[in-house]
């Protein structure tokens, strides 16, 4: 089939267009400007002063040799200061401008890395809801965008924006030499322009890592971070010495590193067709124009000062030949376009569509979950399916259910951080899509199982939006913790008179932070299962304290243990993603139904470690 051949100016802008787009761009000409602007076009003014220095520096070589042979006399010898003083200003300035070049490209590459990281932090908090942070389809590349500066992928960038800038430079001279040199023949400079940039071409598919965004490369770097964070995070360190992992650990880490390397020696492998290509080409360029000068000193046409110039320049035009060049710039600009593509993909999957209304002392009746189903991804089968459940204001809830079930997930709903795939949650007969996200959070305090252990003061641990000292007492009275250190104690052992917490110390300062949100104007208290380092007593007692400070409030518990969940209003049993029973502890015991089941169960256990 005929293929309709595509207009010139099409192409052109295709051609445009993919140059424009690409990461290498995206680094040199947005990424470094708006990381600091006048780093970078300190940066840039120093590739152009430096690209000038070595054809310069033959040039004034050239002179000197001239002026030398002409010195007739003692007199005469006077005409050698002027072009001695500019080789040897010439000289020094290549000595002293490379060095500051390299330190202010370090501290350029320092600062595009953090805005960077900056741009994606920002990516990942920007959206209402947190999809986009447990979407697989993202999380490769979010992992490449989040670890680019560890040098686990890549060198770290303000280790390559040095040798990209001295690729520059190096690109420069060459430039700047093949100009000078068609002072002595227009196609003299054009010849070797052409002939020390076919490396450039004939090798380009060896040198640069094309793969390196391949299934095969994520699969690896995937496991890489993933055993490197084992390796240096605190939390996994116990387990890893007590069973013996450490060695497992490495080796991972390094087998997958050395899977990376080996994938990227691969791609970078020199063909010997394109090699035996390319030093046909640069020896019969080089061979032409170093003819042409011999021919030209030879016959008279040529001083000796101007066949120095000429030849320093020529040898100058082999600076463009710089291949690790490309595999700098092609290393460094990686994250870029990587952290560009995230921004919007983090939008589109994580934003919710955001009301307006006030959700100021809501709810006044009731939340309800009429009709609710919902699954993370379109393929995959629904968490909820079908749930229907009215929560009275003002009484408590527990909900059981087994792994599985979609306790969480009716919390992640009920909290906004999803909206439901079909159905509708709603406060007082509002759909919970109506309200600003931010009005309608701040009428949840919650504690979950997974809560985060702030490394800030005890006092910032427990009301980050801040708080009266009053509040954040009575919040750590309430959830058992009064005495575990003062207000002002960091917590953690990282800083200078730190300190830490066991896991059950934690959870309470977890609870107490939702009671300090209760004191703060929170209407709905979400538990979810946040007493789990907790004994069996110390979570009853916990529980009760709770519900003592938040009477009259909206309050939801899922836990796995039955001695707590006991004490709730009503229980309500999910399973398959609905609720299949509903009521109070008297009521679902006397059922004799799936609650009853799971009860008896966990009390025998619960007896059977009492005898013993």
């Amino acid at each position: 089939m005929a293929v309709a051949a595509q207009p010139t100016g099409a192409v052109r802008a295709s051609w445009w267009a993919r140059l424009r787009d690409s990461a290498e761009c995206q680094l040199l000409f947005r990424a470094i400007w708006q990381a600091d602007r006048r780093l970078a076009a300190a940066w840039w003014a120093l590739i152009v002063v430096r690209a000038a220095l070595p054809p310069a520096l033959a040039v004034s070589i050239g002179w000197l040799v001239g002026s030398v042979a002409g010195a007739r006399s003692i007199e005469g010898s006077s005409s050698l200061g002027l072009p001695l003083a500019a080789v040897g200003a010439l000289f020094a300035l290549l000595q002293v401008l490379g060095p500051l070049h390299t330190e202010l490209a370090t501290n350029l590459g320092d600062r595009t890395a953090a805005a960077l990281q900056d741009r994606l932090a920002t990516a990942a908090v920007s959206p209402v809801g947190i999809a986009h942070l447990e979407d697989p389809d993202l999380a490769s590349d979010f992992s490449l965008a989040r670890d680019f500066d560890l040098g686990i992928t890549s060198p770290a960038l303000r280790v390559c924006m040095g040798y990209i800038g001295s690729g520059f430079v190096s690109f420069g001279a060459g430039i700047v030499s093949a100009l000078v040199l068609c002072g002595f023949r227009w196609w003299a400079g054009l010849v070797l322009l052409v002939v020390w940039l076919s490396p450039h071409i004939l090798l380009r598919d060896s040198l640069a890592w094309n793969d390196w965004r391949s299934d095969e490369v994520r699969e690896h770097q995937r496991h890489a971070d993933y055993a490197y964070r084992m390796a240096v995070d605190s939390p996994a360190a116990k387990e890893i010495r007590l069973f013996g992992l450490a060695e497992w650990t490495a080796t991972r880490f390094t087998d997958r590193r050395k899977a990376l390397l080996e994938i990227s020696l691969q791609a970078t492998r020199l063909k010997e067709r394109s090699v035996s290509l390319t030093l046909l080409v640069l020896m019969i360029g080089n061979g032409i124009v170093a003819w042409a000068l011999a021919r030209a000193a030879s016959s008279g046409d040529l001083s000796l000062s101007r066949l120095i110039a000429y030849a320093g320049t020529a040898i100058g035009v082999s600076a463009l030949a710089t291949l690790e060049f490309d595999w700098w710039l092609a290393d460094g600009s990686r994250p870029v376009p990587v952290v560009a593509g995230l921004e919007p993909a983090m939008r589109e999957v994580g934003d919710l569509p955001a009301g307006t209304a006030s959700a100021q002392g809501l709810p006044a009746r009731q939340i309800r979950f009429d009709d609710v189903s919902f699954a993370y991804r379109a393929d995959s089968r629904p968490i909820l399916d079908g749930l229907d459940l009215t929560i009275e204001a003002g009484t408590s809830l527990a909900i059981v259910g087994q792994n599985g079930a979609g306790k969480t997930t009716l919390v992640k709903l009920l909290a906004r951080l999803y909206d439901p795939t079909s159905g509708t949650v709603s406060a007082d007969g509002i759909d919970l899509r109506t309200f600003a996200p931010d009005s309608w959070r701040a009428q949840i305090a919650a504690a979950f199982q997974d809560f985060v252990r702030y490394q800030l003061t005890l006092r910032e641990n427990v009301a980050p939006s801040g708080a009266p000292d009053e509040v954040v007492r009575t919040a750590l009275a309430q959830a058992g913790a009064a005495d575990l250190a003062e207000l002002d104690t960091v917590l953690s052992k990282q800083f200078a008179e730190g300190t830490d917490l066991s896991g059950g110390q934690w959870q309470r300062v977890a609870l107490a932070r939702a009671l300090a949100a209760v004191a703060q104007g929170a209407q709905v208290v979400i538990l979810d299962e946040p007493t789990a380092q907790l004994d069996v007593r110390g979570e009853a007692e916990v529980f009760d304290r709770i519900l003592v400070a938040t009477r009259g409030l909206t309050t939801i518990l899922v836990s796995h243990r039955f001695s707590t969940v006991r004490h709730a209003d009503r229980i309500c049993v999910l399973e398959g993603g609905r609720v299949v029973e509903l009521g109070s502890h008297e009521e679902l015991m006397a059922a004799g139904g799936r609650y009853r089941t799971m009860f008896d169960l966990q009390a025998a256990r619960f007896a059977e470690g009492e005898d013993a």
